[in-house]
C-alpha cells in the first residue's frame, strides 16, 4: 500500500493539528500560506459519499481512488493536518487532477471542490523540485500564452507557413517529429490561423432598437487563434440591439498564470482588467471562452481583501454570451447554415464551474433546419482543461480519444462547444482520427444564420 493510499484510509477520521510545531510530518509546501487561502471547513463539507467518482475524468480512466475528488480531498486534508507530506506520489495525484470542477455538480453537499485544489496546486508549483516543468514550457505558460499580441505575433510565421502549404508538407514527410514535445503538441493543435482582419472599434452600434450596453472580454490565447469568433460574438450582440463597447486596457483573465502557480502576475492582470471596464456604463462584461469566464467569476473570490469590493462587482456583471442571450431574450435567425446534424460537447468551466448548460443548445436550437444529437458523456473532459494537454499529455490524449470516439457515434457533421482549449483538443483529435467532421463555437453557427453565409 502506498503512503497516498495509506493516508486515503485513515484521513477521514482525523482532526486537524493547531499547533504547527507539532506537525510530524514535513509537509513540502507552505502551509500558512495554505491556511490563509482555504478555509478548513471546506474540507469538512466532504461526506465521502463517492457520488463524484463517476463524474471525475481520471478516476474513471484509473479507476485509483487517489485520482478521485474523494481521495483528492483525503490527501491534500492529510497534508494539512500534518500527518503526510507532499511526496512524488501524493503530487503526482494531485497534479493528475484536471480542475474541471465534475465534481461540484454531481456532489449532493455542496463541496466546493475548485478552491481546494486550485490554491493547492499552487502551493505545488510553487513548491515543485527543479526540473519539474521544462524551460519551453514555462516560458510558453508564463510569457506568451497569458499575452494575446505575444500569441498573435508568435503565430505570424506559422500562419505564413500554412498559406504557402509549407506546415502540411513538413507534417507529411515528419519532419515535425523533431520538434520538442511541448512545440510538437502546440502544431498538432494549430486550427486553420486567419489573417484576423481588422482590430475591433472601441464601440460597435446596435443594429436595431437598443436594447443593452455590454462590454465585450477578449482574453489572449482565444482572441489570438479564433479572431473570427470574437467578431462574431460582437456581430451577434449587435444583432440582438447590445451596443458593445470593446476597452484598450483589459488583459488577460490571469487563469494561464494562476493555474501555473504564479499568483501574484495572475492578480496584476486581474487588477488591470478591474481598471479597464467601467462597472457603472454596462449592463454585461460578455465572455466567449468558458475558462476566461470562469476564471473572471472567481474574482471576488481569488483577489486579496483589499480588491474584494471592487472584484466582486466585477464578477457580478461578467456572463457567457450564451448566458447572457438567452436572459436578455434572443431574436431568433432566419437562416439555416451548412450543417443539418450536429452534436454539443459540455465545456468544463462553462456547465460545472458557471453552471451554463441549457443556454448554449438554446441558442443552437434556434437555427433554422438544425438537429441537435445528444453526445453520451458530454460533461466528461474532454482532456483540453487550460494547459493540461501540454504538461499532462498522457492522460490528455486517453480523455482525447475518449471524447472522440462518443463523437463519432453521433454521426454529427460537426460538434459544437463554447471554449477555445475544447476546440483545439477535439479539432486535433479529429484531424488524427481522419474524419470530416468540423469543430466551431455556436456563436459562429449563430452569427452565420443572422448573416446568411
Amino acid at each position: 500500500m502506498t503512503t497516498a493510499e495509506s493516508a486515503t484510509r485513515t484521513v477521514s477520521s482525523q482532526k486537524p493539528v493547531e499547533d504547527p510545531a507539532s506537525r510530524p510530518v514535513d509537509a513540502g509546501v507552505d502551509l500558512d500560506w495554505l491556511a490563509s487561502k482555504i478555509d478548513y471547513r471546506r474540507f469538512q463539507e466532504c461526506i465521502h459519499c463517492g457520488l463524484c467518482t463517476a463524474s471525475c475524468p481520471t478516476y474513471v480512466e484509473t479507476g485509483n481512488e487517489n485520482d478521485s475528488p474523494r481521495g483528492r480531498i483525503y490527501l491534500m486534508r492529510s497534508v494539512v493536518d500534518g500527518r503526510l507530506g507532499v511526496s512524488d506520489d501524493v503530487r503526482r495525484h494531485l497534479d493528475l487532477c484536471l480542475d474541471c470542477r465534475a465534481c461540484e455538480t454531481a456532489c449532493p453537499s455542496g463541496v466546493r471542490y475548485g478552491q481546494l485544489i486550485e490554491p493547492f496546486k499552487v502551493a505545488l508549483q510553487q513548491s515543485a523540485p527543479p526540473g519539474k516543468r521544462s524551460w519551453l514550457q514555462t516560458l510558453i505558460l508564463r510569457y506568451l500564452f497569458p499575452y494575446g499580441e505575444r500569441v498573435k505575433i508568435a503565430l505570424a510565421p506559422a500562419r505564413l507557413m500554412q498559406r504557402v502549404g509549407l506546415l502540411d508538407a513538413l507534417d507529411t514527410v515528419g519532419l515535425t517529429r523533431l520538434l520538442p514535445p511541448t512545440l510538437r503538441r502546440m502544431q498538432a493543435m494549430l486550427p486553420k490561423l486567419s489573417s484576423g482582419g481588422a482590430k475591433l472599434p472601441e464601440v460597435l452600434p446596435p443594429i436595431g432598437p437598443k436594447r443593452a450596453r455590454v462590454a465585450l472580454f477578449l482574453g489572449c490565447v482565444a482572441d489570438a487563434m479564433y479572431p473570427q469568433t470574437t467578431a462574431a460574438t460582437a456581430r451577434v450582440l449587435q444583432r440582438n440591439g447590445c451596443e458593445v463597447v470593446v476597452p484598450r486596457g483589459q488583459a488577460c483573465c490571469g487563469a494561464i498564470h494562476y493555474h501555473s502557480g504564479i499568483e501574484e502576475p495572475a492578480f496584476d492582470l486581474a487588477r488591470a482588467n478591474l481598471r479597464a471596464f467601467d462597472l457603472d456604463s454596462v449592463d454585461a462584461i460578455i465572455v466567449n471562452a468558458a475558462g476566461c469566464g470562469a476564471m473572471l467569476k472567481d474574482y471576488g473570490h481569488l483577489l486579496p481583501q483589499s480588491d474584494h469590493d471592487l472584484a466582486r462587482r466585477f464578477a457580478s456583471k461578467v456572463k457567457d454570451v450564451s448566458e447572457f442571450l438567452v436572459q436578455l431574450g434572443p431574436i431568433a435567425p432566419a437562416h439555416s447554415v451548412s450543417y443539418r446534424k450536429v452534436t454539443y460537447h459540455d465545456a468544463c468551466h462553462l456547465v460545472h464551474a458557471q453552471r451554463v448548460r441549457s443556454q448554449p443548445r438554446q441558442l443552437l436550437e434556434m437555427i433554422p433546419g438544425l438537429e441537435l444529437i445528444p453526445l453520451e458523456e458530454t460533461e466528461i473532459c474532454c482532456g483540453a482543461a487550460g494547459t493540461y494537454n501540454l504538461t499532462e499529455p498522457e492522460m490528455s490524449e486517453r480523455l482525447g480519444r475518449r471524447k472522440m470516439e462518443h463523437i463519432l457515434a453521433t454521426g454529427a457533421e460537426a460538434v459544437v462547444t463554447g471554449n477555445v482549449g475544447c476546440i483545439l483538443q477535439i479539432a486535433r483529435k479529429a484531424k488524427e482520427y481522419g474524419t470530416t467532421i468540423t469543430v466551431e463555437h455556436p456563436i459562429d453557427l449563430l452569427d452565420r444564420a443572422y448573416e446568411g453565409r
